[in-house]
């Protein structure tokens, strides 16, 4: 990959839009099988709204409970797709990772935009979703998981610019466990409220300041670890009559 970035991410990128108009046709199959279902327990709910959710009474109730397994089966090799196909496009580990933030990045913001274009939803930015279900229900506006797939594909694409131009970002284990505590931090901001949510209630208001204090926290350490080496000036007597510098 160090002799031609923009190739593989195009493939990435490729593969995203096409992931994501593929995972936007099975949710409206989805929508429309289990939508006498939600009907029946709760009449009140407008055609395509997503909550309350069913319980899991009421799933086995209709005897679709093996449905629900399925569609943890499904996500499960959502996730193994989208790194499979990051592993064909890398030669190393690092390049792996901004390979998979690529594929999921563009697939996650693709995938909502194909739901608007097939069922003309969400109806605004700040329309809760189901966002994953494994290992509880993760629920959250569309408008964060966006702003978290364009911070990924972003900084992969870049991470993969600077692989192929020499200037390798250097990822010590303080980025990367930095980047990771940003990310767990954002995913508890979706599944604060899981319990109410598998109850059956509608969600309550979203911790948007939770939810930013987790991506600040992944952005800044992956912009640290991105900054360029700061020139340090020799000592006294060395380098040229006007100063020498030297990088750490």
């Amino acid at each position: 990959m160090t002799n031609g970035w923009k190739r593989p991410v195009l493939a990435l990128v490729l593969f995203g839009v096409a992931f994501g108009y593929l995972e936007a046709a099975v949710v409206s199959y989805l929508r429309v099988l289990h939508e006498s279902a939600r009907q029946r327990f709760h009449p009140e709910r407008q055609p395509g709204d997503l909550f309350p959710l069913l319980t899991l009474e009421q799933v086995r109730a209709t005897g679709e409970s093996q449905t629900l397994s399925i569609e943890v089966g499904r996500e499960a090799a959502t996730m193994l797709m989208l790194a499979a196909v990051a592993l064909a496009a890398a030669n190393d580990f690092g390049q792996w990772g901004a390979a998979f933030v690529i594929a999921f990045g563009v697939w996650d913001m693709t995938f909502y935009l194909f739901l608007k274009l097939l069922l003309g939803w969400p109806a605004s930015p700040l329309t809760w979703d189901i966002l994953f279900l494994i290992p509880v229900p993760w629920v959250a506006p569309v408008l964060a998981p966006v702003l978290v797939a364009a911070a990924m594909a972003a900084s992969g694409v870049y991470h993969l610019w600077r692989d192929a131009v020499g200037r390798r970002v250097r990822l010590g284990a303080g980025h990367a466990a930095g980047i990771l505590f940003g990310g767990l931090v954002i995913i508890v901001s979706f599944t604060l409220d899981y319990r109410n949510i598998a109850a059956g209630g509608l969600p309550r208001p979203f911790h948007w300041s939770v939810f930013a204090v987790g991506l600040a926290i992944g952005v800044c350490s992956y912009g640290h670890a991105a900054l360029p080496a700061i020139p340090l000036p020799l000592p006294h007597g060395h380098g040229s009559e006007t100063g020498g510098f030297t990088e750490p």
